[in-house]
């Protein structure tokens, strides 16, 4: 006759390193590797940044002396007398950045377009930023178009 075999297996503990934990048990935290870190989400572009500014210094809501750190060369001077005019004070409501396009002419510089509505007008404003060795974008031109009504944009 055939005897079948049997063998009583001992239980012993499991050991595992501590802070280990059994990743087929519902509930824990998987052994793979977690995902990086989803990442920031970008800043506001400069090109939108100095809109806004601009309009701000323009407008009369903001001083002029507020883009001296800003600006480089001629702009700033340029700034100031475009200021005086202020070309986007209005009464009512308040200028806002309609629509912003640049061109990149080499790296470290954009030329900058925005469309500039203030009530029933747009304005537009063409602007040059440029890279320092510093990595920080400053203003080194700013200018100011006409007046046409918004229904013949």
């Amino acid at each position: 006759m055939n005897k079948v075999m049997t063998r009583t297996a001992q239980l012993r503990p499991v050991t595992r390193p501590p802070g280990r934990r059994d990743s087929r048990r519902p509930g824990a935290p998987s052994s793979r590797r977690p995902l990086a870190p989803p990442a920031a989400p970008p800043g506001p572009r400069p090109t939108d940044l100095f809109a806004e500014r601009l309009l701000a210094v323009l407008s009369g809501r903001r001083p002029v002396h507020w883009m001296l750190r800003h600006t480089a060369g001629d702009a700033y001077d340029d700034l100031a007398r475009l200021a005086e005019r202020g070309p986007l004070r209005t009464r009512g409501a308040d200028p806002v950045v309609r629509d912003i396009g640049y061109y990149v002419p080499r790296a470290g510089a954009l030329e900058v377009f925005a469309r500039i509505a203030a009530g029933d007008s747009l304005r537009a404003m063409a602007f040059r930023l440029e890279q320092g060795a510093d990595l920080r974008w400053r203003c080194t031109a700013v200018e100011m178009g006409g007046r046409r009504a918004a229904h013949d944009a």
